[in-house]
């Protein structure tokens, strides 16, 4: 709406027309000038050019809306939202029906944490039957680290779904819908970042999965500006991805270590004013998610995956609908297991800390490593 014409905006046509003589021809153009810079400018009155300023505001300014008409037009658009189910009740619960359509979810943790065991699990998930809950449907997987595992996600379906699994010809179909990518650098992603967005469309895609983006840009850029902005060129693409073609976009991040001047400029992460630089250095763990503040904007839900006193936790750590909470998990089998559906309730360093304590290890089904 910034760049409406103002010849097309109904204003009169002695006062349209003085807008055209001095260069001044879109909202933005006007808008930006105060009311007195508008007046020298133009050579008119006061009177003038706050009227002006007030039309072009209401044709460019959008409505109020209240909440309720906001819920009632979500009520006529569920076609367009909706959620991919995680089968683990309390984070579903949490999530308002699992992990949501049109906008970047992200798996944050450090290496062997279980990041990939979520990915194919939510990957068998869309690939799954409407009737058993998936969205029956196709799944591109952009297997950065070539982690994944055909047989693990076999393994996974067998143990979830043997009802379907155990069907001849089943498992070839569900692992036929699972399209893997393996691009061997940031700039062959780039290069297919179009043919993915017309495959969304033209093999009915249901889930985008990258794992893991983070793997992507290490060692391609020396300094940080670089690659915020190339990461700022891609998040925007990969969110319109999403917006456009209505599904669920779910990226992997790793973690890295968090300097001394990090934890100084985090105060909110400092459980007392009072403490000295000393003192905040002595939290358990000074991992901070890769990919820096402006990634961390772009997303709209973080789940981070730590491990805590012996045990795994998948932590809501950011969320317009959900409370920070936190789930104790194992991996088994059957994929990641929720050992309660109460979430704990989480709040300052907490939420934000990712700790990494007595779970180095990675855990081994069948001989593979699992991550």
């Amino acid at each position: 709406m910034a760049n409406k014409q103002i010849s097309q905006m109904g204003l009169p046509k002695s006062i349209a027309n003085v807008f055209a003589a001095r260069n001044v021809f879109t909202a933005k153009d006007a808008l930006s000038l105060t009311e007195f810079e508008l007046m020298e400018l133009l050579d008119v009155g006061l009177a003038q050019v706050t009227s002006a300023v007030a039309h072009i505001s209401e044709i460019v300014c959008p409505p109020y809306q209240t909440a309720l008409s906001l819920m009632e037009l979500r009520v006529q658009n569920e076609h367009l939202a909706g959620h991919l189910p995680t089968h683990m009740k309390g984070l579903d619960e949490a999530l308002c029906g699992g992990i949501p359509f049109g906008v970047l979810t992200e798996l944050v943790g450090p290496a062997g944490i279980g990041k990939t065991q979520f990915c194919l699990k939510l990957s068998l998930l869309a690939s799954l039957p409407a009737s058993y809950g998936g969205l029956d449907g196709h799944v591109i997987y952009i297997d950065v680290e070539s982690k994944f595992s055909s047989r693990r996600l076999i393994e996974i379906g067998v143990k979830s779904f043997p009802e379907i699994f155990h069907r001849k010809g089943m498992a070839q179909e569900m692992a036929g819908r699972i399209h893997v990518l393996r691009p061997a650098s940031l700039s062959e992603f780039t290069e297919s970042l179009q043919q993915i967005k017309v495959s969304l469309l033209q093999n009915q895609v249901k889930l985008l999965v990258i794992d893991s983006m983070a793997a992507l840009v290490t060692g391609e850029f020396e300094h940080a500006a670089p690659r915020q902005n190339t990461l700022g060129w891609h998040v925007s693409f990969i969110k319109s991805l999403a917006e456009f073609s209505r599904i669920p976009v779910v990226v992997t991040n790793q973690v890295r270590s968090q300097s001394r001047d990090e934890i100084c400029h985090y105060y909110f992460q400092v459980q007392s004013w009072n403490e000295t630089i000393e003192d905040r250095t002595r939290h358990d763990s000074h991992l901070v998610a890769a990919l820096g503040i402006n990634w961390a904007h772009a997303v709209t839900i973080r789940l981070v995956l730590e491990a805590k006193s012996d045990q795994r936790f998948i932590k809501v750590a950011k969320s317009p609908i959900s409370p920070p909470l936190a789930f104790p998990f194992n991996i088994t089998s059957s994929g990641i297991l929720l050992l309660s559906d109460d979430g704990i309730e989480l709040t300052g360093p907490d939420i934000n800390a990712i700790h990494c304590q007595g779970h180095n290890d990675i855990i081994n089904f069948g001989g593979e490593s699992l991550q």
